[in-house]
């Protein structure tokens, strides 16, 4: 028993002590899916927006009501041989009512109908950007990360840089100018690394603020992400699905079809409605009457008709309105168009230049490189200064960072061209996912002072 409970106990220890795993990509779009308070407020809103069906249609079908009253009479009869009356009265009345003809209603409902058709159009592309954003945020730590290491590396190798300068000014092989030079860069990367600092830890609070969780270790994006042109290789095609798919362009085609039946709706105000009534009518009285009796009980079956004739102008007035919304609709639907089109062709362009980018700015990396290596070499020989190789390294770090800068633009601008042709979904953001390294995490640098801090206080 003692030893099986040394081994529990060692297995606890074990993983206990093992190191929480990196959250990835995944991960962080499910808790936004849950906490990200813009799309939890759009499903409040289309929740909200629902009720206008009901609502319409409550026009168009019964309606019950009921009324009930009572009352008490005192009756003098002043210089007369009728002797005082004192009675009470009382009853109550049920209707139902059914619409028969009554247009204006009928549209109305129809283009409830069509407004809740177009927020739920809303309400996906909300969702849809949802991925967007949160790839964006997740990215901007994973950017805010490879500055940091950019200039980072960047102050040590100038620090380095500097030490040795002083060292061969010391010994008389270089000048007071050298030194001063060398200081002045690395005081400016000392600045840059400050900045860079600070930006990482603002974007893992941007991060926690869409999500409501506050992240100590996020996963790297892998090196082995294939970067490669949009397919369909077509403009054109990608031009075609998003005005068949962009979830905007449906949503105002329904906001047209909303207007235009409200216009209908308007106009039907001039017709006449018929409804038909069944009303119960029962009543009892105290008073004496003829038939001598007190209570009574009637049933009455109608038909209305009701003519509007003239409402003060009010029917037409919103007649024109009416007509008015539905030319702000189609133009509106034309603007959207238009805007789909021009992003679809600008992302296309940026994608396929991203690519080149890519492989271009990892070339120059190898070549800065090369150049920093030549430069290091002609500055011990004598035939460079300390100048140039201070401007290779900086060449070198900034090579290094924007070849990884190049390929988080190129996984932004290819999710927001599958998000302005309305084919982005969660597919697309596990098979990014499955590029991403916990192997390497990027760690949330309050965590790690926080850390420290504690260490140096045992």
């Amino acid at each position: 028993m003692k030893q099986a409970l040394r081994s529990i106990a060692g297995v606890l220890v074990l993983l206990i002590s093992q190191p929480l795993m990196a959250e990835d990509l995944l991960q962080v779009y499910q808790a936004a899916q849950e906490n990200d308070a813009i799309l939890r407020a759009s499903r409040a809103g289309f929740a909200a927006t629902e009720q206008a069906v009901p609502q319409a249609r409550s026009a168009l079908l019964p309606s019950l009501g009921a009324s009930a009253s009572t009352s008490w009479t005192e009756r003098e009869f002043p210089g007369s041989v009728l002797a005082d009356q004192n009675f009470n009265d009382h009853g109550w009345n049920a209707q139902l009512r059914q619409s028969v003809l009554n247009m204006e209603a009928w549209y109305s409902y129809r283009s409830a109908r069509s407004s809740v058709n177009a927020a739920e159009h809303n309400l996906a592309a909300d969702e849809q950007n949802l991925i967007v954003r949160t790839v964006q945020a997740y990215l901007n730590v994973l950017r805010a990360q490879d500055l940091l290491d950019s200039t980072s590396a960047e102050e040590a190798a100038v620090k380095r840089q500097l030490e040795q300068v002083q060292q061969r000014f010391e010994v008389g092989l270089v000048a007071i100018t050298d030194v001063l030079e060398s200081q002045a860069v690395y005081d400016n990367a000392v600045v840059r690394r400050i900045q860079a600092d600070g930006d990482h830890d603002i974007f893992f609070q941007s991060l926690s603020t869409l999500t409501g969780i506050t992240y100590e270790e996020l996963a790297r994006l892998s090196e082995e992400l294939p970067i490669v042109n949009p397919s369909p290789a077509d403009e054109d095609a990608w031009i075609a699905e998003a005005m068949q798919s962009n979830l905007n362009i449906l949503a105002a085609q329904e906001q047209l079809a909303a207007a235009r039946r409200n216009e209908r709706a308007r106009l039907a105000g001039h017709l006449p409605t018929v409804d038909a009534t069944v009303t119960q009518v029962s009543s009892v009285t105290g008073a004496p009457n003829f038939f001598n009796a007190d209570t009574t009980e009637q049933t009455v079956y109608a038909l209305e008709l009701n003519l509007p004739l003239y409402a003060g102008g009010f029917t037409n007035s919103r007649r024109k309105e009416a007509s008015a919304l539905k030319r702000q609709a189609q133009e509106l639907l034309l603007n959207q168009q238009r805007t789909v089109i021009r992003d679809i062709r600008n992302l296309y362009q940026a994608v396929a230049t991203d690519v080149v980018r890519v492989k271009a700015r990892f070339k120059a990396i190898e070549s800065s490189r090369s150049a920093l290596e030549a430069t290091e070499t002609g500055y011990e020989v004598g035939t460079r200064n300390v100048v140039d190789v201070l401007q290779a390294q900086q060449l070198l770090f900034r090579s290094q960072f924007d070849y990884a800068d190049s390929r988080y633009n190129y996984v932004l601008n290819l999710l927001f061209l599958k998000d302005v042709a309305g084919t982005l979904d969660d597919a697309d953001l596990a098979e990014l996912n499955r590029f991403t390294d916990s192997s390497n995490p990027v760690k949330r640098l309050v965590s790690l002072r926080q850390r420290s801090g504690d260490t140096s206080a045992q």
